[in-house]
């Protein structure tokens, strides 16, 4: 009998492109992948393993996928990802459900792994995290045909004090531009018309290779493949954003106007304590030099509260600085006390119930901003992406290129018979706190 697989992806949307290619794999191995856990014989979990939160939903969701032992068809559980990675000997002991472990750098393996698995062996492939997809590896995109995340550099170098991806994802590795080029070719002929290039530290992109900054040249070559109507990009390292990627995106109409740069924080105490780079004059000067030089962009931060040391009055200034920089988007993460990191051995550690206030709040005054943000564009006319149509309000939804898929806004647009995936004109009619309402330009 062909073995059912199904795939379940925790975390980022890097580990995405991890288990798409995994799937791919099982997919070209003849394995049948189904949508449901209750119909799969074999079922793998792909972890995330950053923050203690995460890691909870990694082991809950194992100890979910376990039970269809019991209950449906389930002959082999394998766990992959960071959380693997990084406690291989931790989850062998404590989850003997668990029937084989294969880790960041070895899922290329992955149908070696379930073979194995099967036959009662208990695998374990959790190696050196040192792959970086040079290889031309069947993928099976889950995202919705017109858009496509593609995977440009692996690991990161920066040694922030407060994170683990080095531990878990290794050291910083660029893929070659004609590795990178040759898959958006292949997603463009299959008609993802958005490309999303991700990297932990993207701005960082080719300077292991070429010996340069190349992030410029690589999305120029990107936006120039055929079929490719949006390049979007995610996690800009700020201590690498340099002067020509500014113009690059301001000059290419294919480059969203969208900047995806977390800062973590505004004071120079506690990002020196983060091993961030700059301070916040430096943070500000960016800000302004791309804001002035790319006209209408918007800017999204991620930024960390309840870091070791931070006072009442760091956190404070962490506000005013979000009320003069009025971020268009904003992300607000409590610290996260990580095993093996150097954040985890300063003292003045912040009580948990402080963090979650702080994050709070500071997520109260970005609704706000946000909603002062998107009343500039009321009267715009927008290329408005159509994702779906909501038959119980009639009314389609899509984004523009100023909102990144799943995690920013979206438009509401009335029209008829619009085509779902392309690129339609619409005229901004009204603005919420995260979304807006649009008509389409006849």
């Amino acid at each position: 009998m062909t073995e059912r697989v199904k795939v379940v992806t925790l975390g980022c949307e890097k580990n995405l492109v991890d288990s798409e290619i995994m799937s791919g794999l099982v997919d070209q191995r003849g394995y049948t992948l189904v949508d449901n856990k209750e119909d799969a014989t074999v079922i793998i979990v792909n972890t995330c393993g950053f923050i203690d939160a995460a890691k909870e939903e990694s082991v809950n969701t194992i100890l979910d996928m376990a039970e269809l032992k019991e209950t449906a068809h389930l002959k082999a559980l394998i766990v992959s990802g960071c959380l693997t990675q990084r406690y291989k000997e931790e989850l062998l002991k404590e989850m003997p459900e668990i029937d084989g472990i294969v880790g960041t750098g070895d899922f290329h393996k992955i149908n070696d792994i379930i073979d194995e698995a099967l036959k009662g062996t208990k695998p374990v492939h959790v190696g050196n995290p040192v792959f970086n997809y040079e290889e031309a590896l069947p993928r099976r995109v889950t995202t919705p045909r017109y858009t496509a995340y593609v995977k440009i550099a692996e690991g990161c170098d920066n040694a922030c004090t407060f994170c683990s991806i080095p531990i878990m994802r290794g050291k910083f590795r660029s893929r070659s531009m004609e590795s990178v080029l040759a898959e958006v070719q292949q997603l463009a002929s299959q008609g993802v018309k958005e490309i999303s290039l991700i990297a932990q530290d993207s701005t960082n992109y080719g300077t292991d290779l070429y010996d340069r900054f190349t992030l410029p040249e690589l999305m120029n070559k990107v936006s120039a493949v055929s079929g490719v109507e949006w390049v979007r990009l995610h996690y800009a390292y700020p201590g690498f954003f340099t002067d020509e990627l500014i113009e690059t995106i301001a000059s290419n109409p294919k480059i969203c106007k969208y900047v995806d740069m977390p800062l973590q924080h505004s004071e120079d105490t506690i990002l020196k304590r983060m091993r961030r780079p700059g301070r916040q004059r430096d943070s500000r000067e960016l800000i302004q030099k791309i804001r002035s030089q790319i006209p209408g962009v918007s800017l999204r931060t991620s930024l960390i509260v309840g870091f070791p040391g931070e006072t009442e009055q760091d956190f404070n200034n962490l506000k005013q600085f979000i009320e003069e920089i009025q971020f268009d988007r904003l992300g607000v993460f409590s610290y996260s006390k990580e095993e093996d990191t150097p954040a985890s051995r300063l003292p003045d550690q912040v009580d948990d119930e402080v963090k979650e206030l702080r994050a709070n709040t500071l997520m109260e005054l970005q609704r706000e901003i946000a909603k002062h943000r998107n009343g500039r564009l009321v009267g715009e006319e927008l290329d408005i992406l159509i994702e779906r149509y909501d038959g119980r309000n009639d009314v389609y939804i899509g984004r523009s290129q100023f909102d990144a898929p799943e995690i920013d806004g979206e438009v509401f647009v009335k029209g008829k018979n619009l085509p779902i995936g392309q690129l339609t004109k619409v005229r901004i009619t009204h603005s919420f706190e995260f979304d807006l309402s649009g008509e389409v330009v006849a």
